[in-house]
């Protein structure tokens, strides 16, 4: 293994141990304490320690996903199993270290400022978890197995027991004000981590009409190491062919690329859009 492969797996793991950290944050410095959950194996934890009021919730989504992982090891593969259980291990220290350091919510007086604080930092933890190759393990790998042997909607499903996990918090807590609170953690949190992951995974397409299109294209090979593709043109007014230099790029190589454009030709014509998905090399790969 090279420096720079060390160096990325060093990367990949402080901001998956990063994300980690916010995640338990956001539970118990906001959630618990207030004793309002969301979905997951950590919600099934969370029930557990309202209902006792003695059991932690980190010891619980350890065990949890042991038990899991367990199940899963010869269905979803070994890679999968260990990634998952270094993360449960992670996860469920910094989850007692929460619970021992936070007695009390940080914003004590208003649980419905707490249970968005707390969905929002565990929804943007997670999401930076994902990106980087962790992950929680709980309701996940329910859903991956049984999507193993049915053709079900991995989104659907995974959503239909969290609703079951945040309605069944009702039989501890004994409050529906607390379970509307609940189901408003799970749908934040839903939504922040797919701003998180989406944004993170955000890919930009360049259409750029230069006559200095060759030496563009040169500069981004040379200096950020990425492709670009030659059109060809014809101008609807002087009816002349044309280049039209295309690029697909990561949205952290966009400042770069804009400003090798401008440095280059800074009277270039430029057009810059969002793409939906990029599938292929050095971008996502099809999972259908």
């Amino acid at each position: 293994m090279n420096q720079k492969k060390v160096f990325s797996e060093i990367q990949h793991y402080f901001f998956i141990t990063l994300g980690l950290a916010i995640f338990a944050f956001g539970w118990t410095a906001f959630l618990l304490p207030h004793h309002v959950t969301g979905g997951g194996i950590s919600g099934i934890a969370a029930i557990i320690y309202f209902a006792t009021d003695t059991i932690p919730v980190g010891p619980t989504t350890l065990v949890l996903n042991l038990i899991l992982v367990s199940i899963a090891w010869k269905v979803l593969g070994r890679r999968f199993c260990i990634d998952t259980l270094l993360c449960s291990f992670i996860l469920s220290a910094f989850m007692s270290i929460g619970q021992m350091i936070f007695k009390t919510a940080l914003v004590p007086e208003d649980p419905f400022m707490c249970a968005i604080i707390g969905a929002a930092l565990a929804g943007a933890g997670v999401g930076i978890a994902l990106n980087n190759g962790g992950n929680t393990g709980g309701t996940d790998i329910i859903v991956l197995m049984m999507a193993k042997y049915r053709n079900i909607s991995y989104g659907r499903t995974s959503l239909y027991l969290n609703i079951l996990i945040v309605l069944s918090s009702y039989f501890s807590v004994h409050d529906p004000v607390k379970l509307v609170y609940s189901v408003v953690v799970m749908f934040a949190y839903i939504i922040i981590s797919d701003l998180v992951i989406d944004g993170y995974r955000q890919t930009f397409q360049f259409l750029v009409f230069s006559s200095k299109n060759r030496e563009i294209a040169d500069r981004i090979n040379k200096e950020l190491h990425r492709g670009a593709t030659f059109l060809k043109g014809v101008g609807s007014y002087n009816r002349q062919d044309t280049e039209v230099l295309l690029i697909i790029a990561h949205r952290t190589d966009k400042v770069a690329i804009t400003r090798i454009i401008k440095e280059v030709d800074d009277t270039a014509f430029i057009s810059v859009s969002k793409t939906q998905s990029v599938f292929g090399k050095n971008f996502d790969k099809i999972k259908l």
